[in-house]
């Protein structure tokens, strides 16, 4: 996951802020309920021993800030780089650093794989975990899962046979306000969701890997919003999508997916669509600036739109939801809380995976689940090189 351009400053331990501000309301005597139960399930043990593979900032700034705030264990960190591992080691006092993750799986305390590696790597990573499922019962996979469609679906057939959980780290889905915007839809507060739209101006800081892969932004940021829409509203049926060159990134180097524009088509007439523009101008080159996220769904009794706070990082900027119902007409409700995305959201992937062991159950975000995630990228990649809408059943039937 990119950082927002120009933003390298180490994230700052501070503690989560779990009471709850409902904030502006325009009655008193609402009968509207603002507790929109956001946060993840916790899982009753959080000593259960993590290894992690990666020790780069999305590791070192939001996993392992996120995981130790919420009281979960990590045990073990390995990277490429030595010094890179012992610094985030030290940093986050785990006790165990290895040279290589092959070690790390090989340690028979380890229970859960904490991958954060390019996604070129993570099938390798993935081959030599199965290896040790007499120990290894989890693993949590960095997005995307894979290069393609085609390595996701070997990667979920490697963790099935091996009989290891397997859970991906999509974790916008435990953004707060989108994960209570889902709870308004899921108590009805909004009817029929009939319009929905994300409209991102932001410049992330891409990996050095990104380079050798030519990507920019449908497998790094879209995949974000393309997952969003699939918690929100379920499968779509078809995809249209037109890509251009960002200038910037292509002044470093050649690519097709820079600024994406997409239209998501649902079979009971919904109708989804994201602006990722990652230019959003020539901010970085002199212009002011006009950089955010923001974001809406309209129902047939209701209206939800809210904020992205993840371009502020490092600075805290919560995310923020105001709704309005047809239950209560002329009011906007404006519940508040002090939690943002990075990182307090990286908490949530691993806490399911962690549900999911206790439980004997699917992880919210299984690895088969996201197939649907990976499908619906792959399906914007096929719309834009054959100028057509692309049937998410076409990727499905390869």
């Amino acid at each position: 996951m990119p950082t927002p351009a120009s933003l390298h400053s180490c994230f700052v331990n501070q503690k989560f802020h779990t009471d709850t501000n409902l904030g502006e309301v325009m009655s008193k005597s609402s009968r509207i309920p603002l507790d929109l139960n956001f946060r993840a399930k916790m899982p009753h043990r959080k000593d259960t021993p993590i290894g992690c593979i990666g020790a780069g900032f999305i590791m070192a700034d939001c996993h392992l800030v996120a995981y130790r705030e919420a009281g979960f264990n990590p045990v073990a960190i390995s990277s490429r780089n030595r010094s890179t591992a012992q610094a985030a080691a030290d940093r986050h006092s785990i006790p165990k650093v290895y040279d290589h993750y092959a070690d790390l799986l090989a340690d028979t305390e380890i229970e859960v794989v904490d991958i954060a590696v390019p996604p070129d790597i993570q099938i390798e990573v993935v081959k030599a975990a199965v290896k040790q499922a007499s120990h290894i019962k989890g693993i949590l996979a960095q997005k995307p899962l894979g290069v393609d469609y085609t390595q996701a679906v070997e990667i979920v057939r490697l963790c099935e046979d091996a009989g290891i959980t397997l859970a991906v780290n999509q974790n916008m889905r435990y953004d707060q306000s989108i994960r209570a915007c889902r709870n308004l839809i899921n108590r009805g507060d909004l009817g029929e969701p009939v319009f929905a739209s994300i409209d991102m101006r932001a410049i992330p800081h891409w990996m050095p890997w990104q380079e050798r892969l030519g990507w920019v932004t449908l497998r790094i940021m879209s995949i974000h919003h393309l997952d969003t829409f699939r918690f929100l509203f379920g499968d779509p049926t078809r995809v249209f999508c037109s890509v251009r060159k960002d200038p910037r990134t292509a002044s470093k180097f050649d690519h097709k997916d820079g600024i994406c524009l997409y239209i998501l088509e649902y079979e009971n007439g919904l109708r989804a669509s994201s602006w990722d523009d990652v230019w959003t101008g020539p901010a970085l080159e002199g212009a002011e600036s006009d950089i955010g996220i923001n974001w809406r769904v309209e129902g047939t009794e209701g209206l939800a739109k809210g904020t992205i706070g993840w371009p502020s990082y490092p600075d805290r900027t919560p995310s923020t939801l105001d709704f309005t119902t047809t239950e209560q007409p002329g009011q906007w409700f404006k519940p508040r809380w002090d939690d943002v995305w990075f990182p307090d959201a990286f908490v949530g992937p691993m806490a399911q995976l962690l549900v999911a062991l206790e439980t004997s159950s699917e992880p919210e975000i299984s690895g088969r689940d996201n197939l649907g995630t990976m499908a619906l990228v792959e399906a914007c990649y096929k719309s834009v090189s054959e100028h057509r809408s692309c049937e998410i059943a076409e990727i499905h039937e390869r």
